[in-house]
């Protein structure tokens, strides 16, 4: 059987996203026991720091049955100029799985082509799906599903909003993207995206989260632009997610946010931790999304 990858929404059908969600259910309910990865180890590289990414993947390969391994960029030798499908070949004959998080998707997927294990996207620059995947669940669980929601994504166009264009254009649900001029999410995504589902770019908060399901946000400096942050914190002063902003949305509709958040900035306090707020919940879904993806990708 090929081995399969997962570097974007691109490389999943609707009906696996849904049977992921199904298995992330029973995993997540106690009723799924299985240890899949029993006598495996899942490979972890880690070009950026992390919190959820590194604690969900490693506590979900033991709770499967396997092992995690870290492996920052700064302790292997990647960090000191290895090409990339020189570790890939030598990583696919000892471990079962690899899981990167870094900075330039083109190393991904430089990655995937050398490997003959499943690489899975932690995080780069331009995606972030396994976030996306674990959003998409807790809106299954809070909203009962996704068809034809409302997503509004409101600050920068980074690599949250790319995958939530992605997944949009794959599941059927519409994305509402309120940006500054020159924080656009990618053109390529947006356009792809736009020929499959109903997809806005706006410079306005407001039409974004009107009749929103799920309104979203993220940091205004991801990683890698620490040294823009008082530019950003300028183009972005209008696209705080208050109360305000919220009842726009639906009454029922549910506040998102990938985790970390500064609050005070993108999110005000009274949001994040008001009764809209499903951020906990989305931040253990991690944990079970990526755990049927394991199950699904490394068996």
């Amino acid at each position: 059987m090929p081995k399969r990858d997962f570097l974007s929404f691109q490389d999943v059908t609707k009906a696996e996203v849904n049977a992921l969600f199904d298995l992330a259910a029973r995993m997540k309910s106690g009723a799924y026991r299985e240890k899949p990865l029993a006598g495996k180890t899942l490979g972890m590289i880690f070009a950026k720091s992390s919190t959820r990414t590194r604690v969900s993947f490693e506590v979900g390969a033991y709770r499967l049955g396997g092992h995690a391994l870290f492996l920052s960029s700064q302790d292997i030798q990647l960090g000191r100029g290895e090409p990339i499908c020189d570790m890939a070949r030598v990583l696919s004959r000892m471990v079962d799985g690899i899981m990167i998080r870094t900075f330039a998707h083109a190393d991904v997927e430089e990655l995937a082509k050398w490997s003959t294990v499943p690489v899975i996207n932690g995080l780069t620059d331009l995606h972030h799906p396994c976030q996306v995947l674990a959003d998409l669940f807790t809106m299954k669980e809070h909203l009962g599903g996704y068809e034809g929601r409302r997503v509004a994504w409101i600050g920068d166009g980074n690599n949250m909003a790319n995958s939530w264009l992605d997944a949009a254009a794959l599941l059927g649900f519409e994305v509402r993207i309120a940006c500054p001029e020159g924080y656009e999410p990618s053109r390529e995504i947006f356009e792809r995206a736009s020929g499959a589902t109903k997809v806005l770019i706006t410079e306005e908060p407001e039409e974004a989260v009107e009749g929103a399901d799920v309104v979203n946000t993220d940091v205004w400096a991801s990683m890698g632009h620490e040294a823009e942050a008082e530019e950003r914190k300028m183009a972005f002063k209008g696209y705080v997610v208050d109360a305000e902003l919220m009842k726009l949305a639906k009454p029922s509709a549910i506040f998102l946010h990938c985790l970390p958040a500064h609050r005070g900035e993108e999110v005000t306090n009274e949001v994040i931790e008001g009764p809209q707020s499903r951020v906990f919940d989305e931040a253990e879904n991690r944990l079970h999304a990526q755990n049927a993806l394991l199950a699904t990708l490394m068996v």
